[in-house]
């Protein structure tokens, strides 16, 4: 028998199969019609080794060459703090998170961190970072090779409401990669939400987060609900007082598709 508890999910579930579908099929063109226009040609990226980073595909955004954060500010817009040294940038205590000049919406984005070696600390003090999709919803950084913490808040879960499905873990002081396909929540012009945040994850090339509609921006030990904001907004990487280090971050924005 169904119960009211289970329609939310029940309604969520509907909004990515109805996504979906419309994404497949267009009446307006005949099968295998040789009007319709073909899709645009970008050149494939490569794959980073432990050694080296790979390269982003030609219609990525770089958000960090290996040389400087000019991309990046502070919160308060100040120049960025964090510490650049060897192709990668790291983490400065205290300095606070860092977010993007640059606004985005629904993306493909690829971070690539390493954690703390020796590791240090446990549980939620070990490795602790995060990656914040607009700034709201927060994939989590953690070093959880051989580290218990809770689950919704362990490395490549969506904070405090998905688990990942599997650990994909690392060891610290190894290059790991976050491979992202992020969908932002829709409002309509009075601020009521229409369709929730759905998220995609691929922790070291293992799928961790299956197409997920978020419930709302992610918080500690709240599930606050969503409230209307700009379809755009920074990415932000946290300052979780832990000397986490980052490299080859790239964004491609994701377009609705041509009809």
């Amino acid at each position: 028998m169904l119960t009211i508890k289970y329609l939310p999910r029940i309604t969520l579930l509907l909004f990515a199969t109805a996504t979906v579908c419309a994404a497949q099929v267009d009446p307006k063109w005949e099968i295998h019609d040789r009007k319709r226009p073909v899709p645009p040609v970008v050149t494939p990226g490569t794959a980073s080794a432990q050694e080296a980073p790979g390269k982003a595909p030609s219609d990525a955004v770089s958000l960090f060459d290996g040389k400087d954060l000019s991309r990046w500010v502070q919160k308060d817009g100040s120049p960025a703090k964090w510490k650049v040294e060897n192709g990668y940038f790291e983490v400065v205590p205290k300095t606070g998170e860092l977010h993007t000049k640059d606004s985005f919406g629904d993306c493909q984005l690829h971070v690539e961190f390493a954690e703390p070696n020796p590791p240090k600390g446990e549980d939620q003090d070990r490795g602790n970072s995060g990656v914040f999709l607009m700034g709201l919803y927060e994939i989590q950084v953690l070093d959880s090779y051989e580290s218990k913490t809770y689950a919704d808040g362990q490395a490549a879960a969506i904070y405090g409401q998905y688990p990942p499905r599997v650990n994909a873990c690392r060891p610290p002081g190894q290059w790991q990669t976050y491979d992202i396909v992020f969908h932002g929540p829709r409002f309509d012009k009075d601020g009521k939400l229409l369709q929730p945040a759905f998220v995609t994850a691929l922790h070291n090339g293992v799928l961790v987060q299956d197409h997920v509609a978020l419930m709302g921006p992610t918080e500690h030990k709240q599930r606050p609900p969503y409230r209307a904001h700009p379809a755009k907004l920074p990415l932000t990487l946290q300052d979780h007082n832990h000397p986490v280090r980052f490299r080859n971050i790239w964004v491609r924005e994701l377009a609705e598709p041509e009809p």
